[in-house]
């Protein structure tokens, strides 16, 4: 067939100008006035600041796309993808601002992509942060039809004196504070995918399970200046991950005495996966770290109760060797 117009070349300009349209006319207060502009932003109030540090984050779902794309389940990506972002700011105590979205696809399927975006809008008002902008971009010679790809963009800010880790206050005999993650979050999709039956839709959808967005609880928690240090646990585990926030003179060490969700013992036994590798991959149970000095735990346990918060003790630091 000859190609004479951009349609016929895979590209549909109106389909994209209709989904911008509907982001731009959800009811939330968490979608920006200026969806479908050139750029999108909002006003900043910087009363509370002296020194103020903004800081970003970008990341994406993985494969955890495939597993939706098995069960036709698009819903909670976007909670997914809006996690993944906000909490690695809000670990280095930095709040959410905006967020932005990038979505390639091979052809804009409207009602996949109007779920997607509900996800993200959703993660988007858990955060407390407002959707921006974006970008779909249809791209019929990069990917089949029905294949897309997310990723997410976020900007927060922080006040400097503020910002963790404060490294040079952590020292051996400080205690590591678990909060629970709902299950695999958005990270070892990859070698779950490969021992779990692709048949077996109960399992599949504990894999879809959404991240926790832990923005509210950190704000609650950090507020309470006793934390001195936070990881958000994703891609390589418990140690992995809290070593990025420690100095090189202490090590973490755990007393794996909490309740591990279940999918982790499906996977391990499926895949008969030893637990060493286990723990090098997933959260394990825990969706963020934080570190506070022994004298400070109470503190930070008794506004953790107060505000409906689970919280346990997970470790404690060691000197290195």
């Amino acid at each position: 067939m000859e190609i004479k117009s951009y349609s016929q070349a895979g590209v549909d300009i109106e389909k994209g100008d209709r989904f911008a349209s509907y982001i731009s006319s959800i009811k939330s207060s968490a979608v920006s006035n200026s969806i479908g502009g050139f750029a999108g932003g909002l006003e900043l109030d910087m009363s509370g600041y002296k020194h103020p540090v903004m800081l970003s984050a970008t990341d994406g779902v993985g494969t955890k796309l495939i597993v939706a794309q098995k069960l036709k389940k698009f819903d909670t990506l976007g909670i997914d993808l809006t996690a993944m972002c906000v909490n690695d700011l809000a670990v280095c105590g930095a709040w959410p601002l905006s967020f932005l979205d990038y979505i390639g696809c091979g052809k804009l399927n409207e009602e996949i992509m109007k779920e997607v975006i509900k996800g993200i809008v959703d993660g988007c008002e858990q955060a407390e942060c407002i959707l921006a902008g974006g970008e779909t971009a249809e791209m019929p010679d990069m990917y089949p039809d029905n294949d897309f790809d997310l990723a997410g963009f976020c900007v927060g800010m922080v006040e400097k004196s503020k910002m963790l880790p404060f490294t040079n206050e952590i020292k051996a005999g400080d205690i590591i504070l678990g909060l629970p993650s709902s299950g695999i979050h958005s990270n070892g999709l990859s070698l779950a995918r490969k021992v779990i039956p692709s048949d077996d839709s109960a399992l599949m959808n504990m894999l879809l399970k959404p991240t926790i967005i832990y923005v509210k609880a950190l704000k609650k928690l950090i507020g309470t200046q006793k934390v001195i240090s936070a990881a958000h646990i994703t891609g390589g585990g418990l140690e992995g991950n809290i070593i990025r926030v420690l100095p090189k003179n202490v090590h973490p060490e755990f007393n794996y005495n909490w309740s591990v969700p279940e999918i982790f013992d499906i996977i391990q036994k499926k895949g008969a996966i030893e637990e060493s590798e286990m723990r090098k991959v997933y959260n394990m149970g825990i969706g963020i770290a934080i570190i506070a000095h022994p004298e400070n735990v109470d503190t930070i346990l008794n506004e953790a109760k107060s505000s409906g918060i689970d919280i346990f003790e997970a470790g404690v630091l060691k000197a290195a060797e």
